[in-house]
C-alpha cells in the first residue's frame, strides 16, 4: 500500500510535492488525471489521498465521492478554487481538509502529519476480542496469539479498517491480490480460514459478514 497517492494534473506541482514527501521517507505515487488516480488507488490503495480538483476528466469532487463510497482513506483536497461554496462541496463530500493553492509546502507538510497523526497514530486495533498490532503483524484473540499466512492478515487489516463498510469483492481482490495471477475464488477461500480462525461459530459468522451479490463486512 501506498502511502501517499497525489492525483494533480499540474505535472511539475506534483512532482515537486512528491519529491518533498519521499524526502520525508513517504512511498509516493502521481497521477494525473482522475481516472489514472483512481485506478492506481484500487491497484495499490494509499493511506492519504491528496486530491486536486480541476482535472481533466472528472473532476476531483467525483473522484473524492468515490473513494468515500468505498472507504475511509483520508482525503486533502488541494485547489485554486478558492470559494468557500467549493470548500463546502468537498468537507461534504467526505474530505479530511481543503488547503488553498498557491500553498507553503511547510504548511502541507504539516497538515500531512498532521492528518496520518490523527487517523493512523495507532499501531494497534482492537475489535471485539481481537488486538491487530499492524507493526508487527501479529493478531491475538483474547490475548493469544493466532497463527496467520501474509494474504489472511491483508485481508483482516483492509476489513478492519473499514469495518462497518460494506466492500466489494472485487475491490477486496484488487487490494489484496494486485499484481497476483490468481482467481477471484481465492478471496471466498480465505474469508473461510479467517472466520475457522476468528469466529466462535464459522459456519454462522458473526464477525466478517457476507453481504450477499455485494461482497464482506467487518460487523
Amino acid at each position: 500500500m501506498l502511502d501517499i497517492l497525489i492525483i494533480e494534473d499540474n505535472k511539475e506541482l506534483g512532482t515537486l510535492l512528491c519529491d518533498f514527501l519521499r524526502a520525508e521517507n513517504y512511498t509516493v505515487s502521481v497521477a494525473g488525471s482522475a481516472e489514472k488516480g483512481l485506478a492506481l488507488y484500487e491497484k495499490y490503495g494509499a493511506r492519504l489521498v491528496v486530491l486536486d480538483i480541476m482535472l481533466p476528466g472528472a473532476d476531483g469532487f467525483s473522484v473524492c465521492a468515490r473513494i468515500r463510497r468505498q472507504s475511509d482513506t483520508p482525503i486533502l483536497i488541494v485547489s485554486a478554487r478558492t470559494q468557500k461554496e467549493d470548500k463546502l462541496t468537498g468537507l461534504e463530500l467526505g474530505a479530511d481538509d481543503y488547503i488553498e493553492k498557491p500553498y507553503d509546502i511547510d504548511i502541507m507538510l504539516a497538515k500531512i502529519a498532521g492528518i496520518f497523526r490523527r487517523r493512523c497514530s495507532s499501531d494497534e486495533i482492537t475489535v471485539q476480542d481481537l488486538q491487530v498490532d499492524r507493526r508487527s503483524r501479529v493478531v491475538r484473540r483474547n490475548g493469544v496469539p493466532v497463527d496467520m499466512t501474509a494474504k489472511e492478515f491483508d485481508l483482516l487489516l483492509l476489513l478492519l479498517e473499514n469495518r462497518g463498510r460494506t466492500l466489494d469483492k472485487d475491490f477486496i481482490f484488487r487490494r489484496v491480490w494486485p499484481d497476483s495471477l490468481s482467481e477471484p475464488q481465492t478471496l471466498t477461500v480465505h474469508i473461510k480460514w479467517l472466520r475457522q480462525k476468528i469466529e466462535d461459530d464459522p459456519k454462522r459468522p458473526s464477525k466478517i459478514l457476507t453481504v450477499w451479490g455485494v461482497g464482506y463486512r467487518f460487523a
